[in-house]
């Protein structure tokens, strides 16, 4: 009896101390690709957005900058990766089977075209899932209420050719993985006020819209 009740104390000291530790704060990293396409560009933007996101939700974040190259295995100490740029982008067949397996195993994976990158995500993606192509994402999708309410899709953040913003996703066992954002730009209007002008309103709306997708990974 007294070998029970030992076990149950220190079981229960362990617990207690385990409950009261910190948890991780939430990161997210860039992704470091060759080709040629600025993936670096904007580096004030994800820690904007991390900042706003710790004010306006109750998630834990670490607001900083960080980057990661698809061939290490650091790329599966993050839920969320972003990949942003304008031109091109090339993928090696190792970091093709590491993206994979990143995205196969519960990794998330946010595009936003820069303006130029289209054609050159659409290839690189194909290596990583060939039996697919992007498919548009309806409004009525859980990323588009998951913490704000987008009604209507994605917002236009920045103008580069009056096309309508869209937003494109790949999937894996029914689950959202990739989600690519085209004629809209959100992590434009992350970046500092001074790095495009984009007016007040439309920097609110890209980091709702960027709170949105943050939150939607991080429960899927």
């Amino acid at each position: 009896m007294k070998k029970i009740l030992l076990i149950l104390i220190i079981f229960t000291s362990v617990f207690s101390m385990h409950s009261q530790q910190p948890k991780s704060a939430v990161k997210l990293a860039r992704v470091k690709y060759s080709g040629g396409g600025d993936w670096y560009n904007d580096p004030s933007g994800e820690v904007n957005l991390l900042k706003y996101i710790r004010q306006n939700t109750n998630i834990h974040v670490d607001p900083a900058y960080e980057f990661v190259d698809l061939s290490s295995d650091n790329i599966f100490l993050y839920p969320l990766l972003f990949l942003t740029g304008h031109g091109n982008v090339n993928f090696t067949d190792a970091e093709v089977r590491r993206l994979r397996a990143y995205l196969q195993n519960g990794g998330f994976l946010y595009i936003d075209d820069d303006y130029g990158l289209d054609g050159a995500i659409r290839r690189e993606m194909k290596k990583v899932f060939p039996e697919q192509n992007f498919v548009e994402i309806p409004f009525s999708h859980g990323i588009y209420s998951a913490h704000f309410k987008f009604p209507n899709g994605l917002p236009k953040v920045h103008e580069h050719d009056l096309k309508l913003p869209q937003g494109f996703g790949l999937f894996h066992d029914g689950r959202m993985c990739v989600f690519y954002t085209y004629e809209t730009n959100p992590s434009d209007g992350w970046a500092d006020p001074d790095a495009h002008s984009d007016p007040p309103e439309k920097r609110e709306l890209s980091f709702k819209i960027g709170t949105n997708i943050l939150v939607w990974a991080l429960t899927h």
